[in-house]
């Protein structure tokens, strides 16, 4: 047993007062005067025996009286498993307000269990105590201490949220508010299911001073089917060309699922995909293909029918149909006529041709592809634009001239990554191998084989063979080496030849069935491939076109009535985008300047599929992974919540016994001094 305020101890010295008072109480005598005294002796000595056994109980009843009472002010108690600590308390409570947490258990959904939960906790405390109500929202309100009132009407407020926290950052987070007062009493309590996904229980790193409590809450087993995500095979999507989309589709639980039916609506449009049979655990892909029909931005949903779990069954996507597609051409002086006529007749495709030493910079980004044809000499301007422009995420074709400054070449290589040009060798050379693999010849071809004619050329340079740098191969020699190569850098990718495209040095200009489809994918392989989907909670980078024109102008984002402008900056042609937690709700956005109805992007916004994992960490597993100062509260254990909470933070107090004991003792002594008669 131990004492919250052991100080009061030393008012046991009052217990001298009753004692004092009886050994020093001189009793007024009254005098009786008697006829006959002969048999007062033997009633005396009676009477003098029952008032000494009287009056030490009195004495002791007193005592017992004052010691309990001295007791009940010093507040005894018999400590549970943390210490108990005198004082006003901080106490912050974490709600997990996950979409996992609308499960249900026997009797109410989680959430609305881990509120009541809550209110006994904070109800447990003293009125004068402070709170921090903290949920994943992580919102503003949050990170202040609050009354005990105040905290009550927070947690009716909680409700479903998108975001996911993991149990370091709450922590980190509930121990940066509790540590801004003053009050050195702080303990935290977190009430979650803890899923495997986000419970990493072993990561929290708390305060010595901050006592953690895991109440863990247990639902009822559940199956859940998830559209995880899903892309398409082309990074480009074209006007009248077909799309595949590939769509992932898991069991999370341990149970087979049969028959799940997934559909597409595009275009206003339904499609379905098919049935899907999952063995427990699995994870299938399918493909479904869509038929492009119109320019500009599109966007769809995937769907399936899955139950009691359903923020997962759904997968919004957003894509741009380019209308045209600009390619430029850097010439030394004449225009290359087999690459100006290859794409004179694609309505699809706008070439345009350039002296190298005539280009305005600023519009380098409105192009798909920049082709370097014969230039002799890159000046240092242009080969830092053209780096530039490479690293964000467009695509440059190298044709080097015959005659090229080996000095400016080497140095543009090798700031962008890139093996470099050494000698010029007049040699007929026959190329021998296409990578069809590579985006850029994929599905190009029903079948590269004899049938199919590789460009043959008179003269080439020799590259260096760096390893680090990439390379990877499109057209190749018969000895290896290669003709036509691949290099990312940044967002984009550089395409190298080390033959020159004249005619006096080869043919390929002139074999269209390699040449024409090379150059159209070339264009098409942005290497900064838009994301067709983003998640709800993460700081991902938002990227538009900036067509802010003045101070006054700012982008807006809108989905239906819904509508908030979010943070934006302009980068030159660009504009990056923060939605700072704006998005709650998944769906397609769309973004355009106030006051405009042009769209100028579209934005696909998905719930995290970390919830859709219906994994749960069990008491012991919680009690193996938690670190020295995090404790685990079985919420099921019992009944009474509110009192379970109330002896860990104060111990099984025993004041009130005290106080009822003093009140007994004094009461008993009224009545022996009322009935007792001596």
């Amino acid at each position: 047993m131990q004492f919250l305020y052991p100080t009061f101890l030393f008012a046991l010295a009052a217990l001298a007062i009753p004692i004092i008072v009886h050994l020093f109480h001189f009793r007024r005598f009254k005098k009786v005067y008697f006829s006959n005294v002969r048999f007062l002796k033997e009633v005396k000595e009676e009477t003098q025996s029952r008032s000494r056994l009287k009056h030490l109980l009195v004495l002791l009843l007193r005592c017992l009286a004052v010691a309990f009472l001295v007791l009940a002010f010093a507040q005894p108690f018999i400590p549970q498993e943390e210490d108990v600590r005198a004082g006003q308390q901080a106490v912050g409570i974490y709600v997990d307000n996950s979409f996992s947490m609308d499960a249900i258990t026997e009797e109410a959904p989680l959430l609305e269990q881990a509120r009541a939960r809550a209110r006994e906790i904070v109800q447990a405390y003293a009125p004068d105590d402070e709170f921090q109500i903290l949920t994943n929202d992580f919102e503003g309100r949050h990170q202040r201490m609050v009354s005990q009132e105040d905290a009550l009407t927070l947690l009716d407020e909680i409700q479903p949220s998108p975001a996911v926290r993991s149990l370091s950052r709450v922590v980190s987070r509930m121990e940066q508010t509790l540590n801004s007062g003053t009050i050195a009493n702080k303990t935290g309590y977190l009430l979650s299911d803890f899923q495997e996904s986000s419970s990493d229980v072993a990561a929290i790193e708390a305060d010595t001073s901050l006592r953690i409590n895991l109440v863990p809450l247990a639902a009822i087993g559940q199956r859940n089917v998830s559209i995880d995500s899903a892309w398409f095979d082309a990074p480009v999507q074209m006007l009248g060309q077909v799309a595949p989309l590939i769509i992932k589709v898991t069991n999370r639980s341990d149970r087979e699922v049969e028959a799940v039916r997934v559909n597409v609506q595009y275009a206003g449009q339904t499609r379905p995909v098919g049935t899907l049979d999952l063995a427990p655990r699995a994870t299938a892909y399918d493909t479904v293909v869509l038929t492009v029909q119109e320019v500009g931005w599109q966007q769809g949903v995937v769907t399936l029918k899955d139950y009691p779990v359903q923020f997962d069954d759904r997968y919004y996507f957003a894509f741009e149909v380019a209308e045209q597609i600009n390619i430029l051409s850097l010439n030394e002086q004449q225009p290359d006529r087999y690459l100006t006529a290859a794409f004179s007749e694609n309505a699809g495709v706008t070439l345009t041709n350039l002296p190298a030493r005539q280009i305005d910079y600023s519009t380098l980004p409105t192009y798909q592809l920049i082709v370097l044809n014969d230039v002799k000499s890159l000046s240092t301007g242009l080969a830092f634009e053209l780096k530039q422009y490479v690293e964000n995420g467009g695509n440059v074709l190298v044709f080097p001239a015959a005659q090229a400054d080996l000095a400016s070449y080497k140095a543009f290589l090798r700031s962008v990554e890139a093996n470099e040009l050494t000698t010029f060798e007049a040699t007929e050379r026959r190329a021998a191998r296409i990578n069809t693999r590579e985006f850029v010849f994929n599905d190009v071809y029903e079948n590269a084989g004899q049938n199919l004619q590789l460009p043959v050329t008179q003269g080439n340079y020799k590259l260096t063979r760096y390893g680090s740098r990439g390379e990877e191969p499109l057209l190749s020699y018969r000895d290896g080496s290669t003709l036509v190569g691949k290099y990312r850098f940044g967002k984009g990718h550089l395409y190298l030849s080390a033959a020159p495209l004249a005619t006096d040095y080869g043919n390929l200009s002139r074999s269209p069935e390699v040449f024409v489809p090379m150059v159209y994918k070339m264009a098409l392989s942005s290497g900064d491939r838009a994301a067709i989907a983003y998640t709800i909670g993460r700081d991902e980078v938002l990227e538009a076109d900036n067509r802010i024109d003045g101070a006054e102008t700012v982008y807006q984002m809108r989905k239906g009535d819904d509508e908030f402008i979010p943070e934006q900056k302009a980068l030159g042609a660009r504009v990056v985008i923060g939605t700072g937690g704006q998005v709650q709700t998944d769906g397609v956005y769309d973004l355009r300047l106030r006051n405009s109805t042009e769209i100028t992007r579209k934005f696909a916004f998905n719930y995290d599929r970390l919830e859709s994992d219906l994994d749960y960490l069990t008491v012991s597993q919680l009690r193996e992974a938690a670190p020295q100062g995090v404790s685990i509260i079985d919420a099921t254990a019992r009944a009474d919540f509110g009192e379970l909470v109330a002896e860990r933070s104060r111990g099984i107090t025993l004041w009130k016994w005290c106080l009822i004991l003093a009140l007994i003792f004094l009461a008993a002594e009224v009545l022996v001094l009322r009935f007792w008669k001596t």
